[in-house]
């Protein structure tokens, strides 16, 4: 019977060490680099779409 007794002893120290203990998760998130290769269309629509706005817009610069 003293033996049963260490255990239980044991087992709720163990259960209290474990109650205490607070699992932390870290993520670590690198950051994402996107390229883009603007073809010879692309360009020239971007290239219109701006004179476009700054003649609508003279004062925008």
């Amino acid at each position: 019977m003293k033996g049963s007794g260490n255990l239980l002893f044991a087992i709720g120290v163990t259960a209290l060490s474990l109650g205490a203990c607070t699992p932390t998760i870290r993520i670590e998130v690198a950051p994402i680099n996107i390229y883009a290769k603007l073809d010879a269309d692309i360009r020239v629509r971007l290239d219109n779409e701006v004179k476009s706005v700054i003649k609508q817009n003279p004062n925008l610069f």
